[in-house]
């Protein structure tokens, strides 16, 4: 499962129209996959989130990228970070991920969750319904798509889902890791234990040890093995040579969204800390170690400001690889 994961998160870049668009895609795969990155993954959306652009900000719909990337790189393992379950009939999502394995040369992997932007659904006509129903579509999805990915021919009959006899052929070259998204205790971590290879938090590090807890909780409730599961920590990050140019980064970044950096009060200051990992290369690398002390045992990890700089992408995989390598070993 991911130790090691570099999340794609925007594609509106700096002097890039949509004709070069891709090719800084490609570039930013290739950097991951030379440099430590053991998975790339894109966001699974139609509109940009609230945090990171505006819903007029270019977007590239998730798997149609994937499987394009798939020609492009050559060892990391490719998924969503994660995909909506709103978004695709369950037995689509499985031919889906297949396509991905058979086209990649069985490097494909499946992030999955419930799905939570309203504004995307509403815009573009996919079912919202409430908190509690699209969990309830989730765990119906998992009990069809994880049989069909394992050669099965699943017959199901749900409040959400129906299928007769669901073929997926050819089947994946490799068994396809399963992760889940999400951080809520009751649902989420739940689902993890039931279904899937590997969870991946968005909560703050601080929260890990308790998440770690929980998730050994419902592990015992289900009676499986706690270290069969990989518990990732998602971060955003910014890395450059000094801490100097990594902090003006930042600043550009949260500057052009209405954040000054320099004049915030001291708690969004520590929230922005907390939540954005950034300095040169040995701060970065004392932080990281700092969460995987925690207990993360895999790290997925975005650029949101420094996407469009493959050299950026390539440095924050050599320092991060290093730290999760240690880990590996020690």
């Amino acid at each position: 499962m991911t130790k090691l994961g570099y999340q794609i998160p925007n594609f509106t870049y700096p002097g890039k129209d949509r004709t070069k668009l891709f090719d800084t895609v490609v570039a930013q795969a290739k950097a991951a996959d030379r440099s430590g990155f053991d998975t790339v993954l894109l966001m699974d959306h139609f509109y940009q989130l609230p945090l990171l652009g505006s819903p007029e900000d270019y977007m590239l719909e998730c798997y149609t990228a994937l499987g394009a990337l798939a020609r492009e790189t050559s060892n990391v393992r490719l998924g969503a970070l994660v995909t909506g379950n709103t978004y695709r009939n369950p037995t689509l999502l499985a031919k889906i991920i297949t396509t991905l394995d058979i086209v990649s040369g069985g490097r494909a992997q499946l992030g999955i969750g419930a799905g939570w932007f309203e504004l995307e659904h509403d815009s573009l006509g996919f079912e919202f319904k409430t908190f509690s129903d699209r969990f309830r579509k989730l765990e119906e999805a998992l009990q069809i798509i994880l049989p069909m990915l394992r050669g099965e021919r699943p017959t199901f009959e749900g409040k959400y889902y129906t299928v007769k006899d669901a073929i997926n052929e050819p089947q994946p070259i490799r068994p396809v890791p399963v992760m889940i998204g999400g951080s809520g205790e009751r649902k989420t971590l739940r689902m993890v234990a039931k279904y899937a290879d590997e969870s991946n938090l968005t909560s703050g590090p601080e929260e890990l040890e308790r998440k770690l807890e929980v998730l050994a909780e419902h592990c015992a409730n289900v009676g499986r093995d706690r270290s069969e599961i990989t518990l990732s920590q998602h971060l955003n990050g910014a890395i450059a040579e000094t801490h100097d140019e990594a902090y003006a980064a930042v600043k550009a970044f949260l500057g052009a969204r209405g954040i000054d950096l320099d004049t915030v009060d001291d708690n969004m200051r520590k929230m922005i800390e907390a939540r954005l990992i950034f300095g040169n290369p040995d701060e970065v690398g004392e932080k990281l170690e700092a969460i995987v002390a925690r207990g993360a045992e895999g790290l997925t990890i975005s650029l949101p400001g420094q996407a469009h700089e493959p050299e950026r992408v390539e440095l924050m995989g050599s320092v991060a690889a290093k730290v999760v390598g240690a880990r590996r070993s020690g």
